[in-house]
């Protein structure tokens, strides 16, 4: 999702419930505690320099169980770092939140809740990094592999 869908939705929400990829809620106490500009130059294992640039948002739970961010607030933290970082509402958001170990997300909506995505890594210059193809696992259904025979039985000491 871009930073602009993300204030679009927060204007016809009334709360705001954040939703891990398990099926689990973030706690309804939770604090945006960053919201944030993160470039990210670098270069592929092809030789391809590469810049990305996303939106960040730090999810946070502390103890304080009185407090509840509305989406009236959150609207208010992200307009003030639109103007003093320089966002592009168009950009992606990220969103970081701490389980094991600080996880990073995508970001959906399915009507009522932001549904925290998993992220993967992947190469981004298969065709320039010399991975050969048969290197790549092939996808195979194991409901269309058959069975084989073998020409000897496991006690027949042909193996």
């Amino acid at each position: 999702m871009t930073l602009l869908e993300i204030k679009q939705k927060l204007r016809s929400l009334e709360t705001i419930g954040f939703e891990l990829p398990n099926g689990e809620l973030v706690p309804k106490h939770f604090h945006v505690t960053e919201v944030g500009k993160i470039n990210k130059l670098f270069i592929d294992c092809g030789g391809t320099i590469r810049n990305e640039e996303v939106i960040n948002f730090q999810l946070w739970n502390a103890n304080d169980y009185d407090h509840r961010l509305h989406p009236e607030k959150l609207l208010s933290i992200i307009e003030l770092s639109e103007s003093k970082l320089n966002i592009n509402e168009n950009l992606p958001v990220e969103v970081e939140y701490q389980g094991d170990t600080i996880g990073k997300y995508n970001l959906d909506f399915d009507g009522k809740h932001f549904l925290l995505t998993s992220t993967y890594t992947d190469c981004l210059a298969k065709d320039n990094c010399g991975i050969p193809e048969k290197a790549l696992k092939p996808k195979v259904k194991l409901s269309e592999l058959q069975k084989t025979t073998t020409c000897c039985s496991p006690d027949s000491g042909c193996c």
